[in-house]
């Protein structure tokens, strides 16, 4: 499992025009499900994610979390994370988890976000999405279940 993190200010997305999820200060976060994800993995990616410290304190300081400053969490689908680009110059995505079994677990990740996180957003699974942020550092974090 991948999640790409970035602190923003702000972040929408869209489908056909129409604003799905929309969020003030906190995480956009970009989620890759592979097949061999479990619910296991992804209880340890979230409990990760949200314990990250990467806010600035008072001293400018990245040291507060996500539930400390208040922030939201938008969350989007995205199997291009697993994109494979060693052979030729079109990549491959067979390394992505079925559509029907990362779904699952894209509703699952949102629902254990839901217990800890007052607002979370979403975009639609398999949807063309068009999403935009304001990047707040920019800081973007990348967590690959591989490396956890």
């Amino acid at each position: 499992m991948r999640f790409v993190i970035q602190r923003v200010l702000e972040s929408e997305v869209k489908v056909d025009g129409e604003v799905l999820g929309k969020i003030g200060k906190g995480f956009m976060v970009l989620v890759g499900v592979c097949d061999s994800d479990t619910k296991e993995i992804a209880d340890k990616m979230v409990k990760k994610m949200l314990g990250l410290r990467i806010f600035e304190d008072e001293q400018g300081k990245t040291n507060l979390s996500l539930d400390t400053v208040g922030g939201e969490l938008l969350l989007i689908s995205q199997f291009t994370l697993y994109a494979n680009c060693k052979k030729g110059n079109r990549p491959s995505f067979i390394e992505a988890g079925a559509p029907d079994m990362a779904e699952e677990m894209y509703e699952y990740i949102i629902g254990k976000c839901k217990e800890q996180v007052e607002v979370v957003e979403r975009g639609r699974f398999g949807a063309d999405m068009k999403v935009s942020l304001v990047n707040d550092g920019p800081f973007t974090i990348i967590l690959d279940s591989d490396t956890l």
